[in-house]
């Protein structure tokens, strides 16, 4: 049934809109495949969007939401302390994608691009053009990166590929994907009130509801999972079934990006994990911060309660991923890195990750990486960042490092523990992408202690800072007793941004 309403609506669409003539003017996405060489090995990148490390049993959670990661942990390096450069898609993937902090790619607001000049700076031009590139984004805003990155990605596999219910209009165009995500998805059928098209975007919004209406969402007491902003439903089962055969069709030696909605909210996990962390357990309360959107204690721990199931069940599915890699022997010859975007905040009055709150939860991410043939698991402990795989990928490639890299080796891949070594996150969201910094918040590590700056969201320039080998709750602000480490890392963070600044106009 959707199929049918679908096809039927893009007739209609295509026979009245007179705004798909400008796709001919649209370049076509690169597919030239390339030789391969089978001695490379291969390169697979799991992006799990909205993953919190502080959600998952595999570095310590309470609650049992990973048996599989931690199953993957066992032949893996697994990072305790890692860190996304952004806290919401947008920054968090482009600053993966580069090695670059969002300050420097600018792709720092919603649906953002990286800066022209920069977008050669990417891991699928760095690791080679021995291998083959594929890169498939259930999250639309990633595939505005692989748009500006198409001549360096051999097949870019659409958002809905594996849906169930697939209303989005931009992907069905054999032109430029990020071009007509923007050009229809974003703008003629968005989902504000109301869209820009008053005729067309009507039209596709019944004609959407009505094939959900219709379509069977058994095994989700909530409702199938869903794309937040976007005309798009899915089963976790499909999803993973759908990138199984696609590494499954792939030849040696591939570098592949496969990034998972779940488990972004809406939280709608299986049957099989509905209500089973109903348990009891209650996390740490923590005040609320001014800044948050105040959200009562009760609806945090019912929405966490949710997340975590929808972290179980995707972990589920990743589990049958994984019998699929060892299976095929793909991890004797792979890279496999298990990672996420950013994190997920249930605290303080704040859900979700669309904040300027820095805490823990939001932006500390799992980083498991097994190389190929690696049966024992290593763990290391020193902080790092999301810009720090870029360049070990491209060292672990053969190829030289860029100078421009802002990111360092990962330990134990190439790279060694750099004691005193500062890393940031930073969120703009209302900060003007090519304006220098003046709304935002930045959170600063350096080794045991984290300093979160806001400007622009107090009367005068407001500091937080906490010792998280004391205190990894993130309870006691040290700030206001001014120790000397609070004057040091102020120092430092202000001369660093006063430099990230220069050359933009305020």
């Amino acid at each position: 049934m959707s199929k049918f309403s679908r096809r039927d609506f893009m007739k209609f669409t295509v026979a009245a809109s007179g705004t798909l003539a400008l796709s001919k003017f649209i370049p076509q996405t690169s597919w030239t495949k390339i030789n391969q060489s089978a001695s490379l090995p291969n390169v697979l990148i799991f992006v799990f969007d909205a993953m919190s490390a502080k959600n998952l049993s595999v570095y310590g959670y309470p609650r049992k939401t990973s048996p599989n990661l931690e199953r993957f942990a066992e032949r893996a390096t697994v990072f305790n302390a890692h860190y996304s450069a952004g806290s919401f898609t947008t920054p968090g993937t482009a600053s993966l994608l580069t090695g670059l902090y969002p300050w420097t790619h600018r792709a720092i607001n919603e649906a953002g691009l990286i800066a022209r000049d920069l977008t050669e700076r990417n891991i699928f031009k760095l690791t080679g053009e021995d291998r083959y590139r594929v890169a498939y984004s259930q999250n639309i805003w990633p595939n505005y990166f692989f748009g500006q990155f198409q001549q360096d990605i051999d097949k870019i596999i659409s958002p809905g590929s594996f849906g169930q219910v697939d209303y989005l209009i931009g992907e069905k165009f054999d032109k430029s994907l990020q071009t007509n995500l923007r050009a229809f998805d974003d703008f003629l059928f968005q989902s504000e009130n109301p869209p820009a098209s008053l005729v067309f975007g009507l039209i596709e919004r019944i004609l959407f509801r009505r094939t959900v209406t219709l379509t069977n969402q058994g095994g989700y007491p909530n409702g199938l999972p869903r794309l937040s902003d976007y005309p798009l439903y899915f089963r976790l089962q499909d999803v993973f079934d759908g990138v199984i055969k696609s590494i499954e069709n792939l030849n040696p030696s591939y570098m592949a990006y496969f990034h998972f909605w779940p488990p972004h909210d809406p939280y709608n996990p299986t049957k099989q994990f509905y209500r089973t962390m109903d348990d009891g357990w209650s996390p740490v309360e923590k005040p609320d911060h001014p800044l948050g959107d105040h959200v009562p204690a009760k609806k945090l721990y019912s929405e966490r309660r949710a997340y975590d199931e929808f972290i179980a069940s995707t972990d589920d599915e990743f589990g049958r991923l994984l019998d699929f890699l060892e299976s095929r022997k793909i991890l004797d010859n792979s890279y496999v890195i298990v990672t996420a975007d950013h994190g997920e905040l249930f605290e303080r009055g704040e859900r979700g990750h669309i904040s300027p709150l820095l805490y823990e939860a939001g932006i500390r991410i799992p980083l498991l990486i097994s190389a190929p043939g690696q049966t024992s698991r290593q763990d290391v402990h020193t902080p790092t960042n999301s810009v720090d795989l870029l360049p070990t990928l491209v060292h672990l490639s053969g190829h030289p490092l860029p100078d421009w890299r802002e990111g360092e080796l990962l330990p134990v891949l190439g790279g060694q523990e750099i004691p005193g070594r500062s890393m940031y996150t930073l969120y703009a969201l209302k900060n003007p992408a090519f304006k220098a910094l003046f709304r935002f918040s930045v959170a600063m590590r350096k080794d045991n202690y984290k300093m979160i700056f806001y400007r622009g969201y107090y009367a005068e320039d407001h500091f937080e800072l906490y010792d998280l080998e004391q205190d990894p709750e993130e309870l006691n602000d040290l700030y206001p007793g001014n120790p000397a480490i609070a004057v040091q890392l102020r120092e430092e963070l202000l001369t660093k941004l006063e430099k990230v600044n220069a050359g933009y106009p305020s």
